[in-house]
């Protein structure tokens, strides 16, 4: 027999005998193979020297466990992440968002599967994470808004957290929820009371006060939007839930507004989304949104929890939920772990929510003072208008303005806009309106003048010359009246607009709007452009059919 012949037989032997020894005792595989080692080599067979040094170590190597198809998405995604990362520092801003929405479309099209659900989930949220970070930081509407900061949606602290359930109020719960009126059928399961539990506490109960004391505001609208939609009235509370009434509430996965819609789903529902106007902020248009969203979802499934479950992470993950199991169940999914985890506590948050304010003095919330409802009248503008023009011709102040019109991104109403005003203002808005130019409205004033002024010290307030200000007030007298308007064709020294940003879908560009300060002359001969209006851009447009207006 041929030495190399003699190798390979005394190598074949070698194997099969470590393989037994696998099967029998996997633990001493070492040992084991070393003492085969030392008889082969007392026996003087030339491929006994050889084989043991290749062999154990192969079969002391095991392979690496096949990839899932969820680790091989979640992969795919983290190389988009940074491809579009690289993007965004190159300054191509649309390019990079489009490989982070792509990204969150094929992470969230897996999320669902409950194979290595607990380190998937931990890497979604990194990578969701990574991409808010940098859509506030140049991509989305964070570093658009010259308004007050965003407001933080509460549910993002509680909705991936579990709670105890205290027995000793499951009787106490399920009689009140027998007792109870309620459009929206009420149950008692475990899991909703773990939340009455935590909603009892000081912690949990101060969340549900505050919210409750906010919906004073826009309890009446909302009532007569789900009646007017046939939405059961219950459905104030996933406002509660989901933003605490917070108009504008912005969640970690960029859900914006009291009702949380992505963009993609706002798009869906006629929210329009630019550079100057974000209508998933505007509290009654979000709420109609959110009411045919919702009315939508139960025709689609025929039940008000699969409906609520969609609206937060999506129609297609309850779908596949619903034809892996083979349940069409909210509870039945929830138990089996085929719902995201924020998904198997939204349901029972609102529930909770529900039962207590339904029954509020078991809970200690019968004694909350309700903010005032908000009213106000609407406006359609003809033309872009500064926000400092509007609380000068309404004679309120400028955050009065803004709270009434929280879906404004920007300092200015573009064209087209509904403006929101004071009850009782339309008229002297619409009267002022006409004194000002259209092409004017962005950069013009509007001063009502105090007892005492004349035309001359209202020159001297703002920087003109009373020729100046006579050139643009048509038959205004020298001697004032208290009250009267007086045009002003810049904005006042006093109150400078500074450099702003403005992004389109295509571009990032800075347009100044300092206003002009010199001679009314000068002021008036430079006519100010009124923006253009931009495409609506439909962000992250899977994201939006994958999970609800909370993303």
């Amino acid at each position: 027999m041929s030495p190399f012949r003699q190798t390979l037989s005394a190598s074949a032997v070698a194997l099969s005998f470590a393989l037994a020894v696998v099967q029998a005792q996997p633990l001493s595989f070492a040992a084991r193979a070393a003492s085969a080692e030392s008889e082969e080599a007392k026996s003087g067979d030339i491929g006994a020297t050889t084989a043991p040094a290749i062999v154990p170590p192969l079969l002391n190597q095991p392979f690496p466990a096949k990839p899932t198809r969820k680790d091989e998405r979640m992969s795919h995604a983290e190389a988009m992440f940074e491809e579009g990362r690289k993007l965004y520092q190159a300054g191509n801003l649309p390019g990079a968002r489009k490989l982070f929405d792509e990204a969150l479309d094929l992470v969230l099209s897996a999320k669902a599967d409950p194979v290595d659900r607990a380190h998937f989930d931990k890497r979604f949220e990194e990578l969701v994470a990574k991409i808010y970070r940098l859509d506030i930081a140049g991509l989305g509407a964070g570093a658009e808004t010259t308004q007050a900061n965003f407001d933080k949606a509460p549910i993002d602290e509680i909705l991936n957290l579990t709670f105890p359930l205290d027995p000793k109020i499951k009787p106490m719960v399920r009689d009140e929820v027998a007792a109870t009126i309620s459009q929206l059928p009420l149950e008692a399961t475990d899991a909703v009371l773990s939340f009455v539990n935590y909603f009892s506490s000081e912690r949990g109960r101060g969340t549900l006060r505050a919210g409750l004391r906010r919906a004073g505001k826009y309890k009446a609208m909302i009532s007569r939007i789900l009646d007017e939609e046939g939405i059961p009235q219950e459905f104030i509370f996933l406002a509660q839930a989901e933003s605490g009434f917070l108009p504008r509430a912005v969640s970690f996965m960029s859900a914006g507004g009291m009702w949380q819609f992505v963009r993609g789903r706002g798009v869906e529902y006629g929210l329009r989304q630019d550079a100057f106007v974000d209508e998933r902020f505007d509290p009654e248009m979000a709420t109609r949104a959110a009411a045919r969203h919702l009315r939508d979802l139960y025709h689609q499934f025929g039940d008000w929890y699969l409906a609520i479950a969609a609206y937060n992470c999506g129609p297609g993950n309850v779908d596949r939920a619903v034809e892996r199991t083979g349940y069409a169940d909210v509870w039945e999914l929830r138990s089996r772990g085929v719902l995201p985890l924020e998904t198997s506590n939204y349901v029972p948050i609102i529930l909770a929510m529900t039962i207590m304010s339904k029954n509020p003095k078991n809970y200690g919330l019968e004694d909350i003072t309700y903010e005032e409802p908000l009213v106000y009248d609407t406006l359609e503008l003809k033309a872009a208008t500064s926000i400092a023009l509007i609380a000068d011709l309404t004679g309120q102040p400028v955050s009065a303005i803004k709270e009434l019109n929280p879906a404004l991104l920007k300092d200015l109403a573009p064209v087209g806009y509904r403006l929101h005003v004071p009850k009782g203002t339309l008229v002297t808005l619409q009267a002022g309106l006409e004194l000002v130019p259209e092409d004017k409205r962005l950069a013009w004033r509007v001063h009502r003048t105090e007892a005492g002024e004349d035309l001359a010290a209202v020159a001297r307030k703002f920087g003109f010359s009373p020729a100046s200000l006579l050139a643009c007030n048509t038959g205004l007298a020298e001697l004032l009246d208290p009250g009267s308007l007086v045009v002003v064709p810049a904005a006042p020294v006093r109150t400078p607009l500074a450099v702003k940003t403005v992004r389109t879908t295509r571009t990032l560009q800075h347009a100044r709007v300092t206003p002009r300060t010199r001679p009314a002359a000068r002021a008036a001969s430079a006519p100010v452009k009124s923006p253009v209006k931009p495409t609506v851009r439909r962000d992250n447009a899977t994201l939006a059919r994958n999970r609800s207006p909370r993303g």
